[in-house]
């Protein structure tokens, strides 16, 4: 089965399907103990590659080869990656999909904003003309193998919002994601103009929209979340918190024994299992699990 079916069949499973937002291989590699579906956000991606906020700066071939060093490490995750508005026009959309689906990519995320773009849950974000975004979605569609397609809509009008959500909803996208949604009260609006179709909610730290378990998010009818930098807030914070401890300590490194401090062992067997997960299991090893 390909990437993209598989992906296609666990979103089709009862309940929510989370995706969880990776930055770099480390990250990844720290997911990839949890879950089995990472998120390549743009918002992270710009923080960690370029040191940039997340308004446009992305180049498509350092997110693919991103991705592709994504999918060497990780053979069995799904990996869902955010697109943009596909870099601009519609030939370099339909480049970008095919060159992400080669590599291995399970589904892509294109958005209808138009440039300078915004992170979703920011302030000023403005959308393309409705038919202008249909044309490059339909284009990405009929390009796309097998990938599954999110369609995304950055509306921020009350009767744009429900209009636009129906109108991707009725293209053969495999999901919708209205972003910024801001209440409860608005997912179930969205979830009933979209109908049938799977439904993607954005859960982002600090953003717009509510926080909502996985229980919560299945009662709403919202098939898939994205976690997009649960990730990169937590090494922020962590980081912030060791080197202003070893500032204090006067340079000092903490004691390998205290608290959970990671060191040199632990970092190594993580890294270590991003090879192994190439190796076939010893037949020792399988006659023993049999």
């Amino acid at each position: 089965m390909s990437y993209g079916n598989k992906l296609r069949a666990r979103i089709a499973e009862p309940g929510t399907t989370p995706l969880i937002g990776v930055y770099d291989m480390y990250s990844a590699s720290v997911t990839a103990d949890h879950y089995d579906g990472m998120f390549v956000s743009g918002f992270g991606f710009a923080a960690s590659h370029y040191g940039l906020p997340d308004i446009g700066f992305i180049a498509w071939p350092d997110m693919l080869a991103f991705v592709q060093r994504l999918r060497g490490a990780f053979p069995q995750h799904h990996l869902l990656v955010d697109i943009d508005d596909g870099y601009t026009d519609v030939e370099v959309a339909c480049h970008v999909v095919e060159g992400l689906e080669r590599i291995g990519a399970s589904g892509v995320i294109l958005e209808d904003q138009k440039r300078p773009r915004r992170c979703g849950h920011a302030d000023g974000k403005q959308v393309l003309p409705l038919t202008e975004y249909l044309e490059k979605l339909r284009a990405v569609l009929e390009t796309r193998k097998d990938m599954v397609v999110v369609a995304r809509t950055d509306a921020t009008e009350e009767s744009d919002i429900l209009h636009r959500a129906e109108a991707l909803a009725a293209t053969d996208a495999d999901v919708v994601l209205v972003d910024g949604v801001r209440s409860v009260e608005w997912i179930r609006r969205i979830r009933e103009v979209v109908g049938s179709k799977p439904l993607l909610f954005n859960q982002i730290a600090g953003g717009k929209s509510p926080r909502l378990s996985l229980g919560e998010l299945t009662d709403l009818g919202i098939d898939v979340a994205i976690y997009s930098t649960p990730c990169l807030f937590a090494a922020h914070q962590a980081m912030d918190a060791a080197l202003t401890q070893l500032r204090l300590a006067d340079g000092r490194l903490p004691d390998a024994g205290e608290s959970a401090a990671i060191g040199v062992p632990e970092s190594t067997r993580l890294l270590a299992r991003n090879i192994s997960r190439h190796q076939p299991v010893p037949a020792a090893r399988e006659s023993a699990h049999a």
